[in-house]
């Protein structure tokens, strides 16, 4: 199929809200949407609600019953052809005698990576591929990040001043942004795998990093809190040790973890850079734990090591609407960056209000 009329992209589009629907419960599996149309009328909807459930293709058919012989499918990922938690999806389409299938992108996963269309054509179906492909890519690029790059997609969470201060000198910080904005963490950390911060925040802050809205998460399913901790102070007595989900601490060299251990924290070593734990190889023990997305909530010493290291896929910037003047600290601590041929570019790809603050949001520029 070389072209898409206006109904496929309204069909498909209607596939992607609902993949989307998955946002918050559908980690480490991708998000994927589905709708099935028999004779100009849409028959049934699916969407894959949580890792473990049936595929949003499953819930789909199961809907349509007989109405999806002959039918077409609109698909915002190629259907998978292995067995992992379930059966492969190409085969329960083939069974139930779909006429045509469209799917936005194929799936960069290896078990699948275009075998699940292949299926499909086998079979007699007919397929197209690619309709709101870029869409499709953004609903799961944490997912296509961790499986065609070894590592989740790390999103940099900043609350500054106009500005851009962070905190006063003294490290006074609660609270720089409003409440909407601080709700917007929320999904933030909600939609992530792992949250991570540096033990100077801990130890300065006493952050919890969970998430509180009910709405967002089950407290069984609390993303990862990941602290980096090279000479592993981190205190028993730590507010995050006492959350539901797991802390992982992550230091260099050889400690005596058992007092850790004891408090519920888990600890893993890592090679060093410098001082510092090696984020890379933290970073590649996320990806081997599922982990599609990172959102990094620290210091202006991780966060500007972070970016120096190029570690950074995203930024998101909540901007208050205060001058907090000369005697404070900064978002980022840099010191490669001595030129101004050395500034790190950014594209800003969303601006937008929330209550009082500004959230900006920016991709590193290549």
């Amino acid at each position: 199929m070389s072209a898409f009329s206006s109904t496929d992209c309204a069909h498909m589009a209607r596939a992607l809200q609902l993949a989307d629907r998955g946002r918050y419960s559908a980690r480490p599996n991708p998000v994927v949407g589905c709708v099935i149309v028999n004779d100009g009328k849409v028959v049934a909807e699916g969407w894959h609600e949580r890792a473990g459930a049936p595929h949003a293709e499953i819930n789909a058919l199961c809907a349509a019953g007989d109405e999806a012989l002959g039918a077409t499918v609109y698909l915002t990922l190629e259907p998978c052809a292995h067995h992992g938690k379930t059966p492969p999806c190409a085969t329960a389409l083939i069974e139930a005698g779909v006429g045509k299938v469209i799917a936005a992108m194929e799936d960069p996963f290896e078990a699948v990576a275009g075998r699940g269309l292949a299926m499909l054509e086998a079979a007699g179906i007919e397929i197209g591929v690619g309709l709101m492909a870029s869409s499709a890519r953004l609903l799961n690029e944490g997912f296509i990040s961790r499986v065609t790059r070894g590592r989740p997609l790390v999103r940099l969470k900043i609350a500054a001043s106009i500005d851009g201060a962070i905190a006063m000198s003294s490290g006074e910080s609660q609270w720089i942004t409003g409440p909407r904005a601080r709700e917007d963490v929320q999904r933030l950390r909600a939609r992530s795998g792992a949250v991570m911060t540096g033990i100077g925040t801990v130890l300065a802050d006493d952050p919890s990093l969970n998430v509180r809205a009910r709405e967002l998460v089950t407290k069984d399913r609390q993303p990862l809190r990941v602290v980096l901790d090279s000479r592993l102070r981190m205190p028993l007595t730590a507010g995050m040790l006492t959350l539901p989900g797991t802390t992982l601490v992550c230091c260099t060299g050889d400690h005596d973890h058992s007092r850790l251990l004891d408090a519920g924290a888990e600890v893993c070593s890592f090679p060093a850079t410098g001082e510092k734990v090696d984020v890379t190889a933290v970073l590649d023990e996320l990806a081997i734990r599922e982990v599609n997305e990172v959102l990094v909530e620290a210091g202006p010493a991780l966060a500007g090591h972070l970016l120096e290291k190029e570690l950074v896929d995203e930024l998101v910037i909540y901007q208050a609407p205060h001058i907090m003047g000369s005697e404070t600290r900064r978002m980022f601590v840099t010191p490669s960056i001595q030129a101004l041929a050395d500034r790190r570019r950014l594209d800003i790809t969303d601006v937008r209000r929330l209550g009082d603050d500004t959230r900006i949001t920016a991709r590193m520029s290549n």
